[in-house]
């Protein structure tokens, strides 16, 4: 019981001396962390409104603003451990030994960041911009350093890593998507009629975009119909509802101008007389 008093007492006596001794050190760690805190995220407030009001991509932008808030944080670190007289030089030394050591182990999110920082700094697209890489499509939320955030026409976030995007083949259509359609008309209607009331269909409607123009003309001369097609680009959100509400006005604008839509018929002919009566069945 005395022994563990003993230790008591001698571990009170310590905490109490480096208290005495280290206190005024500890709170000045502690407030220059705190300024430096502050500090960083004032400056990366401040970068990345500078670079919203000179026009600079969002993307862009924000990976200036995080390492200038990094770099603040790495100096009030510094500044802090310096209060306590401790050096930065043995610990650069551990991190670079330690990130050697580790290299072969993380190389996939090693490769993720490098691709990450490719695509900022090159911007093959931004954020807003709709692509179709590594056989999905969406629009673009945000770019990391370790991966892409898109957005389909269904609402549902895709994650793709940067390394599956660098290298690739990448389909850029901004912040729009195609959008293309058939619909097949009867060989006793005016074709150029159906592809004007197409035409003004796609023109009343508020998303389809002007530029680049819709194209509308005879695709194919099919069996028993033939088939007007069309494509027009609309806002990659708002893909599906403006597909079918284009869909039903031109059925109705059909409609409307006597238009026919036909539908698959055959034809049979039976060649010979039929069985004799009294032929076996």
């Amino acid at each position: 019981m005395q022994k563990e008093l003993g230790f008591v007492q001698e571990l009170i006596k310590t905490v109490a001396n480096f208290l005495v001794n280290y206190s005024f050190q500890v709170l000045g760690a502690l407030i220059i962390l705190a300024a430096g805190v502050f500090a960083a995220n004032a400056v990366a407030r401040f970068i990345l409104k500078l670079c919203q009001k000179k026009g600079q991509d969002i993307t862009l932008a924000k990976f200036m603003a995080g390492v200038a808030r990094t770099l603040v944080l790495m100096f009030a670190v510094i500044i802090a451990l310096g209060n306590f007289g401790i050096t930065i030089a043995p610990f650069v030394a551990a991190l670079g030994a330690l990130a050697f050591g580790a290299s072969m182990a993380i190389q996939g999110p090693l490769s993720n960041y490098g691709a990450g920082l490719s695509i900022i700094l090159s911007r093959p697209f931004v954020v807003g911009n709709t692509i179709t890489v590594a056989g999905v499509s969406g629009l673009v939320e945000e770019v990391k350093l370790s991966c892409t955030l898109l957005r389909d026409e269904d609402g549902v976030q895709i994650t793709i890593p940067n390394k599956d995007i660098v290298g690739q083949i990448l389909h850029n259509s901004f912040g729009y998507k195609i959008v293309e359609a058939v619909v097949g008309i009867s060989y006793g209607d005016d074709p150029e009629k159906a592809i004007r009331t197409i035409q003004q269909v796609l023109a009343a409607f508020e998303n389809v975009a002007k530029e680049p123009l819709a194209q509308v003309g005879i695709q194919q001369f099919a069996d028993s119909s033939v088939n007007i097609g069309f494509r027009y680009w609309v806002p990659t959100v708002k893909y599906f509802q403006t597909l079918s509400a284009v869909n039903l006005a031109v059925f109705k604008a059909f409609q409307s101008a006597g238009i026919s839509i036909p539908f698959p018929q055959r034809e049979v002919r039976v060649i010979g007389q039929g069985l004799p009566q009294d032929s076996p069945r």
